[in-house]
């Protein structure tokens, strides 16, 4: 049976946009970001964070990592211990040295995943009774083979997704606590999570399955009104944010905060 209890955050970490931003990774095709709107979006984003009463840290801007707005893929963190992630894609390894000294302030128990092992935070979704895996050009198998083993020392357990299509596995999948999980494309049919109550969202919306879920409210990108009224069709309220000029990099929802 499945624990229905609803996670209750406190905390979140943000890290501002640097003007570099623009020269992010990105498959998207969705053309360049606005850096000045990218910057009003994050503040909006911020906003909706504390409105489901969490203390937001913001982070200064780094130039070095065009990236590194995109916070949650540097490290997991977890009731028990926080993981810091070995990124994927090269250039942007460098940003966990930069949010370490942030993690130590809130946790004892830092782990780490080693070289050969890469692995994104992006690809780690955290359910009541199990962390699923993503496989992706970002996560490979060292790496998920790694936070296994650490996650079962603390007594968590974890599942494998070998992925496809998708950037991440939090590309395509959201869970959103009471056995309900918002799922796309590729994942829609995926046996690890026909055990949950599935909120399907189209083809068209797929953006909005990267939502996060905040002490029972569910925030998801604006501009997705089919994707919305299905999250609240489930029982959940909502705030929607714009966030426009993240998705032009790849970026969505879960990708710019740390929370806790």
């Amino acid at each position: 049976m499945i624990n229905t209890h609803l996670y209750q955050f406190s905390k979140a970490i943000v890290k501002t946009p640097c003007r570099n931003f623009i020269n992010g990774l990105t498959t998207a095709g969705l053309g360049l970001p606005d850096y000045y709107l990218a910057g009003e979006q994050h503040n909006g984003y911020i906003k909706a964070l504390e409105g489901c009463d969490l203390d937001v840290t913001v982070l200064e801007a780094d130039e070095n990592y065009p990236d590194s707005v995109f916070i949650e893929d540097t490290a997991l963190l977890t009731p028990h211990c926080a993981i810091i992630m070995r990124p994927g894609a090269p250039s942007r390894k460098g940003e966990v040295d930069t949010i370490l000294p942030v993690i130590r302030k809130y946790f004892e128990r830092i782990e780490a995943i080693r070289s050969p092992g890469t692995m994104d935070a992006g690809d780690i979704l955290r359910t009541d009774d199990c962390y699923f895996i993503g496989l992706s050009s970002r996560t490979n198998i060292d790496g998920a083979q790694q936070l296994i083993d650490i996650i079962n020392t603390y007594g968590l357990s974890g599942d494998i997704v070998p992925l496809k299509k998708m950037l991440h596995l939090k590309s395509g999948a959201a869970y959103l606590g009471h056995d309900t999980m918002v799922v796309t494309g590729e994942l829609t049919n995926q046996p690890a999570f026909q055990r949950f109550n599935l909120v399907k969202i189209a083809d068209r919306e797929s953006y909005a399955a990267n939502s996060i879920q905040i002490n029972g409210t569910v925030i998801l990108p604006d501009g997705y009104p089919k994707a919305r009224r299905a999250i609240e069709k489930a029982g959940f309220n909502t705030i929607a944010v714009d966030v426009s000029e993240f998705q032009k990099l790849d970026g969505g929802i879960s990708c710019l905060s740390l929370r806790f």
